[in-house]
């Protein structure tokens, strides 16, 4: 008997910035993820204002998902796939954000790609906003510093809600929202000013996103009340790289952070530590009165989260520094490290799943987790993605553990990048995640042309054993 549920969701996940492309077609406006420049491993996007010349943006076409979603799904079909994540581009919808009413074009697409899912039996699992802000938003309003963008979202969240209530039941209301205190250009299309209080105008953006969450949720349960609406976070496991208490006091600080957006999105209500991180910033955040029933009655169903690699941190923070996922963190002397520098760490997953699980208590779903790797076609084709099946089999091991072991309430499993696409990190090509090859490189050449990976085969039998057969 398998160990997960037998209605347990397999599946993959993307980001519509990330894979469509076709980012001026049909009446589509410019968001925040058109204007972020390709970069590599030593040079970091750059977001421009508007589109320049001689620049290449890479989301600009993708993999132009647009034009081959129906190929890709029946790809994920083979695959046995129960659920697709992918998000919806906002302004495929309202070019500028500011609209009263969507752009049909827009809307016709999503229909025709959640049928097509659907035809397959695939789930769609629907992020509202996965890092793309309207650009228009973000220059007539200056973003989410701005509360009027709360309404702009709920007008939006109202159109996808009602046009999709029959075809969509997943949703989650911002991609990896923590995220925005680590980047707050790619999460949330916020440009700080000169002077301007770092602390102050990323809170108080992130305070709007909070409250639009929630109205988000409330209106969705209005809408459709078997909808299941849920937050999204990047998950970064901390450890201390000692026992010394105050490498301890170090690794609970940095958590902490990450844990004042899940508090609000599930509990409801920022926490008093929440509230005396930011007197001790200096800061106040700017609210409404009405802001604290919204954030109450608005909490979410279940929780999203990525999980990639795990930290090390200490109060000195004077060892051997690796990246991984937006942070900087220490290099774990126990653990193997990816091309990229991320730890590779799958009990880390199991730390998540518990320390998340027995802090809320509801539902968890794991809707990234991945290897970015250089995957080389071999002389007569194939590709032979070994380290990327060994990395996802021990932490599927190890997320089954935690359902098995410690008792999770864990709903499904969609690893990142199903099939390649651009890296929101560097904006590459070359760090690949996917079960199926794209072939385009870096500089925007190839012919598009999917190609099955080993893992595909792999990933298959994993899902049709529901997680029984992992050799």
């Amino acid at each position: 008997m398998s160990r997960l549920a037998d209605d347990f969701l397999w599946g993959g996940a993307v980001a519509a910035n990330q894979c469509e492309g076709a980012w001026n077609t049909d009446g589509k406006g410019i968001s925040t993820a058109d204007c972020m420049t390709a970069g590599s491993v030593d040079k970091k996007r750059e977001y421009t204002d508007g589109i320049l010349e001689a620049r290449y943006y890479p989301s600009h076409e993708a993999i132009d998902f647009y034009h081959h979603y129906k190929e890709d799904i029946r790809l994920f079909a083979e695959m046995g796939f129960k659920c697709f994540r992918t998000s919806i581009n906002w302004t495929r919808l309202f070019p500028a954000g500011d609209e009263e009413r969507p752009n049909e074009k827009g809307l016709e697409f999503y229909d025709s790609l959640f049928d097509e899912c659907l035809k397959y039996g695939i789930q769609p699992v629907i992020t509202i906003s996965h890092y793309e802000t309207p650009y228009g938003l973000v220059k007539k309003y200056g973003g989410w510093r701005n509360r009027k963008l709360i309404d702009f979202y709920l007008n939006y969240c109202k159109a996808i809600f009602n046009r999709y209530k029959d075809k969509v039941k997943y949703w989650m209301t911002f991609n990896e929202i923590n995220v925005i205190a680590l980047h707050p250009a790619m999460a949330a299309g916020l440009r700080t000013e000169d002077g301007e209080n770092f602390d102050q105008a990323v809170f108080q953006a992130a305070h709007h996103m909070l409250v639009a969450s929630a109205g988000a949720v409330k209106l969705g349960h209005t809408v459709n009340p078997d909808f299941k609406i849920g937050m999204m976070m990047l998950y970064p496991t901390f450890y201390a790289e000692t026992c010394h208490p105050l490498d301890q006091l170090k690794a609970m600080e940095a958590i902490d952070m990450h844990y004042i957006f899940s508090d609000v999105q599930v509990r409801g209500a920022y926490s008093g530590k929440a509230l005396n991180y930011f007197k001790n910033r200096g800061f106040q955040l700017r609210t409404e009165p009405e802001d604290s029933e919204i954030l109450k009655e608005g909490t979410v169903d279940y929780i999203g989260f990525s999980y990639y690699n795990s930290n090390v941190v200490s109060h000195t923070m004077k060892g051997e520094m690796t990246g991984g996922n937006m942070l900087n963190a220490m290099k774990n002397p126990y653990l193997k490290a990816s091309d990229w520098g991320w730890i590779i760490d799958p009990v880390g997953l199991r730390l998540a799943l518990n320390y998340l699980y027995d802090r809320y208590r509801i539902p968890l779903f794991v809707v990234e987790n991945g290897l970015g790797a250089v995957d080389e076609p071999e002389p007569d084709g194939s590709i032979r993605d070994t380290c990327r099946i060994s990395y996802l089999r021990e932490h599927i091991r190890q997320m089954i553990l935690a359902v098995d072991t410690d008792g999770v309430e864990l709903m499904g499993y969609t690893p990142w990048g199903c099939i390649d696409l651009v890296s929101a990190g560097t904006g590459e090509m070359k760090k690949r995640y996917g079960f199926i090859y794209v072939d385009k490189d870096n500089e925007g050449k190839g012919s598009l042309k999917r190609t099955k990976k080993a893992s595909f085969e792999w990933y298959k039998k994993v899902i049709a054993s529901n997680g029984e057969e992992l050799d």
